[in-house]
Order: structure tokens, then sequence, then C-alpha cells
């Protein structure tokens, strides 16, 4: 019966001899008698339809068929390893793609870290990021379109595990000409019945009830002059004298010119936390390596 495809050990054996032009040197390199190592060439041989080698004499020679069959043995021999080199370190977790979906306040600071970290620790892990809502991060998580989320805690996902990847202060934003603008820090106690433009109460949710929270305790109504989802409009409005606004210390570098930045005091401390969540039967290998690779940059910055 004739073989219908030749196997990888009949392209090494052919390879080792047109190489070493002599059977004997290459049976002593493949660790193998000559008699097998003829046979596997003849089975090679065979298998294609054409002599690979011409046997009129004592030395080897490769036929016309044999010599342009050489080059695509090696592409065939050379893609094998390269195919079983790389879906190893996809099972070690060392090559592959991870799926994160991050919020947009991740990018003013953190991710551009962590991506820029990763490209050189992590080399063979793709990061394929998209900027998305908490709501469709988890969403996406769910239905393992995501692999990991960025994003602010509460979330009601019982499956699944979090780790807070920042802290970060709030801080005050002032339009220039106002009167804080000179300040070396302004208590909290004195944004009563200040213009303030605030985060929106449904789609910028977690900021929204961290300052809310914040007044309350200080036992303060500011003057909600205005409502936006993003840092980055915020202080825009700010630069246009809308109103102050508090933010969070990575948004800084987005203030336009006219805008200054001051220290908020209070009775506690107000910071804004950033956490990174995955599910708990998340299988994908690569992931375990970032998290680690994440724990590590977070530790020392």
């Amino acid at each position: 019966m004739i073989p219908c495809m030749f196997e990888l050990s009949q392209l090494r054996c052919f390879i080792a001899v047109a190489e070493e032009g002599h059977f004997g040197r290459a049976a002593l390199r493949l660790h193998m008698t000559q008699p097998p190592l003829s046979r596997q060439i003849q089975i090679l041989e065979t298998t294609l339809g054409v002599s690979l080698i011409n046997r009129s004499n004592r030395v080897v020679s490769l036929t016309p068929a044999g010599r342009s069959f050489l080059n695509d043995a090696r592409r065939i021999i050379k893609l094998s390893e390269e195919a079983r080199l790389s879906v190893r370190r996809i099972a070690s977790g060392t090559a592959g793609a991870l799926a994160i979906g991050f919020i947009p306040a991740t990018s003013y600071e953190l991710l551009p870290r962590l991506v820029s970290a990763a490209a050189v620790e992590l080399p063979g892990i793709e990061l394929v990021l998209k900027e998305l809502v908490t709501a469709d991060q988890l969403d996406g998580l769910s239905t393992r379109r995501l692999d990991v989320g960025i994003l602010r805690l509460p979330v009601d996902q019982d499956r699944l595990e979090t780790l807070r990847v920042s802290r970060d202060p709030m801080l005050l934003a002032v339009p220039e000409g106002h009167p804080f603008e000179t300040e070396a820090e302004v208590p909290i106690e004195r944004l009563q019945g200040q213009a303030l433009v605030m985060y929106a109460p449904v789609e910028s949710r977690y900021h929204h009830d961290l300052l809310s929270a914040a007044f309350r305790r200080a036992g303060i109504l500011p003057n909600f002059v205005q409502y936006a989802r993003e840092t980055h409009t915020i202080l825009a409005l700010v630069g246009a004298g809308v109103g102050l606004a508090v933010v969070p210390e990575s948004s800084v570098r987005l203030r336009p010119p006219n805008v200054h930045i001051r220290p908020l005091v209070g009775p506690t401390r107000l910071v804004s936390e950033l956490s990174m969540v995955w599910l708990r039967d998340n299988d994908n290998p690569a992931l375990p390596l970032f998290q680690q690779f994440v724990r590590r940059h977070i530790a020392t910055a």
C-alpha cells in the first residue's frame, strides 16, 4: 500500500543525506543505521512518485526534483518546529492574546504604562484593547469576549475575581481668576454653594456617588450647574468658566492651560480607585502571567 502522505521523519532523513552528501554520515548524524535511513528515503520517493537522489555512483547527488524539494522540505521542518514551540508557549501562557476592556479614565496613565511595560516583559502576548463602559465590560466578561476588565467597583458579579490596580487622589480644578486659584489647599467645606461641574449620576455613577457621599459627610451642598460623563469634558467646562470640579489626579494632564489644580482637604482622604476584574474560571493560559505582571507593576508604582 502506498502511503498517502510523507512523514516528518522521512523529510529529516532526506535533508540529512542531501546536506551530508553521504548515506553513512547522514546515518551517524541521525543516530541510526544506514539501511533504515535508505528505506525511509525510498518510501518518501514512492510517496512523491519521483526520484530525489541519484544512486548511480558512490557520490550522493540530488536529482533536479530533489534539489527543488530540498527547499520545501526545509520549510516544512522549520514550520513544524515553529508550530511546536508556538503551541507550547501558548500552553505555558508565554504566548497568545488577551482581550482587555477598559474605561476611558484608564487611558490617562495606567493603561499606557502597562502596555508599554508588557511589550518588553510579555513580548509573546498580544494585548487586544477595547474601550468600553463598565456595563459592556461585564457583558464581555460573562460571554468570554473579554479576558480582563479594568473598571471601577462595585460590580455585582459573584463569578469575578478583582485586583485593585490604582488609587487616585481627587483634586479640585478651578478656572483661571477664581479666588481658589491662589490657595495652597481648599477645605471641602468651602465648596458650599459653589458652582460645580459634577459627574453624571448614571453614566459616571462611581464618581458621582463618591463625591456625593463626601459632600454629605462634610455637610455641604454645592451648586451643581452641569453634569458630564467624562473627565476631559468636565475639565473643558471648568476652563470655560462654567464652574469648579473635583477630578482624579491622573487626569490633571488633560486640563486646559487656564485650569488650575488645588489639593482638596476634608475629614477623610478622597480617593478614586480602579480595579482589574476577570472570571474565576477563565482558562486562558496567558491570564495568570498577566496577573503576575500587573501585580508587580502596581507594587512598584
